[in-house]
């Protein structure tokens, strides 16, 4: 439910409101706008009668709110969120973010071979995986702690934030230690436990849609972080499990126009997972871009041929450098045509 106040409203009234909702057993949290202040009402698994609330002085009008996220929607939040991770900014009117680099740490070499080819293609974020979940348990699974302190080596001598994957609660100290955003990957989106627990945090976190959830389920496990308090949440679009098999996963582009209607978080697309084959990727990402994405998540290993893990849909550094460049061409001309 959702308790507009009156634009003459007193803060005595908004106070009367909020003692009303907790006589009720249920959670009232203020949101204050420009014209008017808001009060949304947690807690609650059904209909809420509203009869006591809308008499009281001050409430303009009730809104009841039937959606499973209540945080995440601008139903609660009309005003866009922006993310901020370290200098770069992630949201609307901001410009598209790009985070690249390979898809798991393999080496040193390898590491800072791929930063240095991310970072003069005029990426943002240096991502990496340390903890990789495999479909398989006899392929490579990441290097683990060593992996983190590689990719914040990385990051450190290029001077960019990076991003890698946490897969369970026991990892949280060690990768908060190395990374500057936490991601929670599609084999996880719904491990509710470590979504509650990256939630208490004051971190940046990139959730990942899973591969087969429908977007209410994606936007409810991202209000399970929100509902801890913490709203610094990226969402991720890597594709979906469909029926065909000529791509890695089927890429939903119409989840980012309506996730931009339906959430006030931003949004993100991974087209390296969703196709899954390196020619691909370009055509895709610069589709995302026009369909409204905050930015992207792009693989990219010095060396595809070599990668352990996911080397067919990698770019290499001059396929990365062409991309950005016709990446940074599109966005000026969707700017011109905004303007």
């Amino acid at each position: 439910m959702l308790i507009v106040m009156e634009h003459s409203a007193t803060d005595y009234e908004v106070e009367q409101v909020k003692t009303a909702v907790h006589t009720m057993g249920l959670e009232a949290e203020p949101i204050p706008g420009s014209e008017r202040t808001a009060i949304g009402v947690l807690g609650n698994q059904g209909y809420v009668e509203d009869a006591t609330i809308r008499n009281l002085p001050g409430v303009r009008e009730v809104i009841h709110v039937s959606k499973p996220y209540k945080l995440v929607s601008r139903d609660f939040h009309p005003q866009p969120t922006l993310v901020q991770v370290g200098s770069v900014t992630v949201g609307d009117d901001a410009e598209p973010v790009v985070m690249a680099g390979p898809c798991s740490v393999e080496s040193e070499e390898q590491m800072m071979a791929s930063a240095q080819a991310v970072k003069e293609a005029g990426a943002d974020i240096l991502r990496g995986g340390a903890f990789k979940p495999r479909t398989g348990p006899h392929t490579f699974q990441g290097l683990g702690v060593d992996g983190l302190k590689l990719l914040r080596q990385a990051g450190d001598e290029y001077d960019m934030p990076v991003v890698t994957e946490v897969m369970r609660i026991g990892q949280l100290d060690d990768v908060c230690c190395y990374a500057d955003v936490l991601q929670i990957g599609a084999r996880n989106m719904q491990n509710f436990d470590l979504l509650k627990e990256v939630g208490k945090l004051d971190y940046p976190v990139l959730l990942k849609r899973g591969m087969s959830a429908t977007i209410e389920e994606f936007l409810a496990a991202a209000e399970y972080i929100l509902a801890e308090g913490n709203s610094r949440l990226i969402l991720c679009e890597r594709g979906i499990r469909t029926f065909e098999r000529a791509t890695r996963n089927t890429l939903d582009l119409s989840v980012v126009p309506l996730i931009r209607q339906l959430s006030h978080l931003p949004i993100i697309v991974d087209p390296s997972h969703a196709t899954g084959v390196r020619s691909l990727v370009p055509i895709m990402a610069k589709a995302a871009l026009v369909a409204g994405a905050h930015g992207l998540m792009i693989e990219v290993h010095h060396a595809p041929e070599q990668a352990l893990c996911d080397g067919a849909q990698s770019l290499d550094g001059a396929e990365f450098n062409q991309l950005m460049g016709e990446l940074n061409g599109l966005q000026n001309y969707l700017v011109s045509k905004k303007d």
